[in-house]
């Protein structure tokens, strides 16, 4: 089953490049670079590695120990321009410091196989429908605020049917590569590579990327990964759940959900999922990466919480529904780098592009709430001292997305 998550192939190249009220035309680019950068922390460090990056529900639901941090990349390479000799392929050479070797190798799809870069997102070959009902509820707060939750009823949807309205339409995820705007694509994590970052590595410094689909792309980064996440839950006297975490200077907004409930779904009873949205806006480019200027607009409508803030109550009726455990992530949107070649020549020149690079930051950090996992939780655990069962069972959060062992 599709999820109703989308993406969005962004004709953004062409209006970052015009210039309002000038009749300076280009043509171009024949390459579109796309490098995502995310630093993860906590539990969340470990679901950083390999295919994990490319698909937002690897990302999202992750776990680790506490004080881990992990480095993650995903690149993407799309051209106007047939391979000189097929198959697509392509080489980012990084300085030493970046800790990947000379070079990771960029490739194009694999015949007869889905790539996660073309624009769609699928449930969990496992998916269950659950059984029982999903609370819908949002907002940072003591209390939850009026008309919360939100009920829907899995016994009234058909079989195979997703619940309408359920992820935001407003919020898509952002990807301007892809292999339906590109006559030739490459990417990496890949089936022949997929080894990410190992610690202490960087990014500064010089990039180059060489293939066999256009001109050879060079840059240098001044930005390196975003700082870690550090994030504590406490229980408060009037029930409800406050989340405190370190502001990060390079953050431009922050946005934190929560699943509780998750053991219940398959049994018939209720789970919950909370954001810290004012508004009923859920999953999509929430758990991602976003523009600059797309976060400044989500933060004026108190979609995203501003980059000053540092803290967020879960309403106390959230906590309640959700029973012992909670599970969640904080996501801390970052800064982005834009590359072009070659230089935008003076007046009225036509401008000749030959390539565009694109370098997006990101940070983001898993939330235990309410149960200790074997000293594994640490400030994340919400000071419980609850045991885990002695014997692990699978759990899965709404929609019969698969957890981390020991979750639930």
């Amino acid at each position: 089953m599709r999820s109703s998550l989308r993406f969005v192939s962004v004709a953004t190249i062409a209006a970052m490049l015009a210039v309002p009220g000038s009749a300076q035309k280009s043509t171009g680019p024949k390459e579109r670079y796309e490098m995502d950068v995310a630093t993860a922390s906590g539990f969340a460090a470990m679901a950083a590695g390999g295919r994990g990056v490319g698909n937002v529900m690897g990302m999202m639901f992750g776990g680790g120990p506490e004080g881990k941090v992990a480095h993650t990349l995903e690149l993407r390479l799309g051209s106007t321009q047939a391979p000189t000799a097929p198959p697509v392929k392509a080489d980012h050479f990084f300085l030493p410091q970046a800790k990947l070797g000379k070079s990771v190798p960029l490739w194009g799809p694999e015949p007869g196989k889905r790539q996660d870069e073309t624009g769609t997102t699928e449930m969990p070959k496992d998916f269950e429908r659950p059984k029982g009902r999903l609370l819908l509820f949002w907002g940072c707060g003591a209390k939850a605020g009026p008309g919360q939750p939100v009920i829907i009823d899995f016994a009234k949807l058909a079989a195979g049917q997703m619940p309408p309205n359920l992820y935001t339409t407003t919020v898509p995820r952002i990807r301007e590569v892809m292999t339906s705007n590109s006559k030739s694509y490459a990417g990496w994590p890949n089936s022949k590579s997929a080894k990410q970052p190992s610690a202490g590595s960087s990014l500064l410094g010089a990039h180059r990327i060489a293939g066999n689909v256009g001109p050879e792309i060079n840059f240098t980064l001044a930005q390196d990964y975003m700082p870690a996440l550090n994030a504590s839950t406490t229980m408060q006297g009037d029930g409800s759940v406050m989340i405190r975490w370190n502001q990060l200077v390079p953050a431009t907004g922050y946005v934190a959900w929560a699943f509780g409930g998750m053991d219940r779904g398959g049994a018939g009873g209720d789970m919950v999922w909370w954001t810290s949205s004012n508004a009923r806006e859920f999953g999509g480019g929430l758990w991602d990466w976003l523009p600059p200027s797309t976060v400044a607009g989500l933060v004026s409508k108190r979609v995203v919480m501003p980059p000053a803030q540092t803290s967020c109550a879960i309403p106390a009726e959230v906590k309640k529904a959700s029973g012992e455990m909670m599970f969640g992530n904080l996501n801390a949107f970052g800064p982005e780098a834009n590359f072009s070649y070659p230089p935008k020549p003076a007046g009225n020149a036509v401008w000749n592009i030959d390539w565009t690079t694109k370098v997006r930051f990101r940070s983001h950090t898993s939330l235990l709430i309410g149960a200790d996992f074997g000293g594994m939780g640490g400030a994340n655990a919400g000071g419980s001292t609850t045991a885990p069962p002695a014997k692990k069972k699978k759990c899965k959060g709404p929609l019969g997305i698969p957890l981390p062992d020991g979750a639930c």
